[in-house]
């Protein structure tokens, strides 16, 4: 008798968790903050140096730093910004949606100290003299724009007056900001004739003045007064700043990325959603009611957390996608095992969820490893990807595994289900009679049923090694094309509505001045040039560069530079976190299973990182950290599928209990491969999906991010099947002596077990 409680309470909770969808996420698109890369904005990193021998950085000067950046943030009225020290010496300052981003940079990183000199440049005052927040916007003769101080003390400044008049005909009072020891001069500043001088303001003085009101003029507009004004009084720096990293994106491609990201998200959820649909029938109706509601809940935790999403960040998500449905392929591939065996749907449906549950958390966990690794030796985008990477797996994990049960569970428990295999995708005559069916048989069945994947294990050995060897000799000729992430210099896009030529973009450059080391053409219509430029741009020549291409184009273009300090750190971090989680896993496989499982597990993982990198070096694809992120990705997803493999082996071997020979040991591995393909493939192919719809629609940035990460999933699946379980079989096969014929058991001696 069906019990239609439990089918009312599935109702129920799908329509709860429906309308609690369609209220909120509105809300929740409206609130989550994007990125700089989404919206335009910049972020550069600095180098705090003290500003003379007797200042000494701590961690007290670096916080009046952040406060002092903070100050002059609010000069600019952006809101949210983002300000981090990092280490004992630097400060990375990202600002998401500034319109006038040059204007950003000077205020950010000039000293603003304020000084009053005589014309020998002799320095009689400075901000120090100054009453805090003194500093205000007015009006002079002919309603001219002013900047009016006020002094602590006007018997100083009549003292100083009074020294001006004694260098008649010079009676001269220079006001500077941010004067140069040894570079400037009043002498030299002077005579300009081609551009403005540097210094404020040079005031005439015929009298002694006992005053505390100080008044700069000089040829300024409104804003740019009250812009000294603020300046002023948000004080000096107490450090000095330098540029060592900085990357600057213009709104309209910020904008492009976004529209072009989501599109290429719908498309890649949509084609997950499709298949999984087609291929598990009624169980793929759980599984997109279950995904939809992770990528909600996702989203809400991402909003809670006032985390920044970033255009890596959405890729996380999607591909979180392909892992939460990882789970749910895995344990509905077990429920129709045990329905192939004859068990009834119930039956099936608590031995398929127990026996997934151990590898689906295993798989998780490493996967977890690798996006720890990844956030810690991150930078910027990085560690935004790797933040919702961690958020999806751990959501996934809750709503793939507990919230499918449930929803499954209430239907399989209402006895609907009941002789309707069909609806997992079971056919009638694949059901075996449950009394036929043998406790320590290992069934494999559908039409792979018959490959013998171990038989060619060694034509599998030399392909690889013949590939490696091909890899290497491909590495030391060619090398790799390392973007200014790691190589250091400076990169410039250029994007306009019609097709763009090297040979334009390359007489522009020389136009301006520059030499650039080559330029790229990309985008769908031609239209996205790339330039990369060994060394790195001033701010004035970056300001040079956007005002340039912004009246030639009518796109700001985008900026980056990375001085060679930080470009050698970066690499080392790569390298460091691409070993640290390749060691994590290998550790954790090594404990979980046992010793020759994470020794060809580890060989496995390089395996597919090498062949990725090569890719990439033949080519001649930009190498940036992206690239590092899909690595490390890769790494997590491809020890998925070695462990999937792994975990049915050893369970194989617990229902064999006693394994005599290699040729038992190889036929035990073989089926165990053959009885994880389906779910490899399906796997696969759900996350190909999500890479592939961001490779083809998705936006230029992450192009080889995508394109990484698809490389990587071949090759994760190929030594998953053809490298790591063989080797295995090998490496344990000695445990019962070298390989021998199958024989007749003639006796009861004894023979050695695995």
């Amino acid at each position: 008798m069906v019990k239609r409680g439990r089918i009312v309470a599935f109702f129920l909770i799908v329509l709860l968790f429906a309308s609690t969808m369609g209220v909120t996420i509105n809300g929740i698109f409206k609130d989550i903050k994007l990125g700089l890369d989404l919206q335009g904005g910049f972020e550069i990193l600095y180098e705090v140096k003290p500003i003379d021998e007797n200042q000494k950085l701590d961690k007290n000067l670096m916080l009046s730093t952040v406060s002092a950046l903070n100050k002059r943030i609010n000069v600019l009225g952006v809101s949210e910004p983002n300000i981090q020290i990092e280490g004992e010496d630097r400060i990375r300052v990202q600002l998401a949606g500034v319109t006038d981003q040059q204007k950003a940079r000077e205020i950010l990183s000039t000293q603003a100290k304020l000084t009053f000199r005589d014309v020998l440049d002799n320095k009689l005052l400075d901000g120090a003299d100054l009453k805090e927040g003194g500093a205000a916007q007015s009006f002079g003769e002919n309603n001219q724009p002013i900047v009016t101080l006020t002094l602590n003390d006007a018997d100083k400044f009549g003292q100083v007056t009074q020294q001006i008049l004694g260098m008649k005909p010079n009676n001269l009072l220079v006001i500077w900001l941010d004067f140069e020891e040894g570079v400037d001069s009043f002498a030299a500043e002077s005579q300009k004739t081609d551009a403005p001088p540097k210094y404020l303001s040079a005031a005439t003085v015929n009298e002694v003045l006992n005053t505390e009101n100080v008044m700069i003029s000089g040829t300024f507009t409104i804003e740019e007064a009250k812009e000294l004004a603020d300046l002023l009084n948000a004080g000096s720096l107490p450090v000095e700043l330098t540029e060592v990293f900085s990357t600057s994106v213009g709104a309209q491609f910020g904008e492009e990325a976004l529209n072009k990201t989501i599109y290429a998200s719908i498309v890649g959820i949509a084609l997950i959603f499709i298949f999984m649909l087609f291929y598990y029938r009624f169980s793929g109706i759980i599984a997109v009611i279950t995904l939809s509601i992770y990528i909600f809940i996702v989203l809400q935790v991402f909003d809670w957390m006032n985390a920044v999403l970033t255009l890596p960040g959405i890729a996380a998500l999607v591909l979180g996608v392909g892992m939460a449905v990882d789970a749910n392929i895995l344990t509905y591939e077990r429920i129709k095992e045990e329905l192939r065996t004859g068990k009834s749907v119930m039956s099936a449906f608590r031995a398929g969820n127990q026996r997934s549950f151990t590898t689906i958390l295993d798989s998780n966990l490493t996967t977890l490893l690798a996006a720890g690794v990844l956030f810690v030796y991150g930078t910027s985008s990085v560690k935004g990807f790797a933040t919702m990477l961690i958020l999806s797996i751990l959501v996934s994990f809750l709503t793939a595994v507990y919230g499918s049960r449930l929803l499954l569970g209430l239907w399989v428990n209402s006895k609907f289900l009941n002789k309707k295999q069909g609806w997992f995708g079971v056919k009638q005559s694949e059901i075996r009679d449950i009394s036929e069916v043998d406790e320590q048989e290992i069934i494999v069945e559908g039409r792979f049923a018959k490959l013998d994947f171990i038989k060619h294990h060694k034509k599998f050995f030399i392909l690889s090694s013949a590939m490696v060897v091909a890899g290497i000799i491909a590495l030391a000729t060619m090398g790799l094309n390392l973007g200014i992430d790691f190589a250091s210099g400076a990169r410039v896009e250029i994007s306009s509505d019609q097709p763009l030529t090297r040979e334009a973009i390359g007489q522009d450059f020389e136009q301006l001045g520059f030499t650039p080391k080559d330029i790229t053409i990309a985008g769908d219509n031609q239209n996205l040039a790339i330039a990369r430029f060994v060394g790195v741009f001033s701010k004035d020549e970056i300001a040079k560069l956007k005002n340039y291409f912004s009246e030639k184009y009518g796109s700001e273009p985008n900026v980056g530079t990375v001085s060679p300090t930080v470009g050698k750190e970066l690499a080392k971090n790569a390298f460091f976190a691409v070993m640290i989680a390749a060691a994590g896993i290998v550790l954790y496989v090594a404990v979980r299973f046992e010793l020759y499982f994470g020794l060809a597990a580890i060989i496995a993982l390089l395996h597919d990182a090498f062949f990725i990198i090569v890719f990439f070096s033949i080519t001649r694809l930009e190498v940036d950290l992206t690239f590092i992120a899909a690595v490390l990705t890769i790494v997590g997803y491809s020890i998925n599928d070695t462990i999937v493999t792994f975990d049915r082996i050893r369970e194989n071997m617990k229902l064999k209990k006693r394994i005599k020979t290699y040729n038992d040991l190889a036929d035990l591995v073989n089926k165990s491969l053959l009885q994880t393909l389906g779910r490899s493939i399906n796997t696969v192919l759900t996350v190909m999906f999500a890479a592939g719809a961001l490779w083809i629609f998705g936006s230029e940035s992450i192009a080889n991010f995508s394109i990484a990460l698809l490389i990587g999933l071949l090759a994760g699946t190929y030594s998953s099947m053809f490298i790591a379980a063989q080797l295995w079989l090998v490496w344990k096969s000695k445990s019962i002596g070298k390989p021998k014929k199958k024989q007749v058991d003639s006796g009861p001696n004894p023979e050695p077990e695995v």
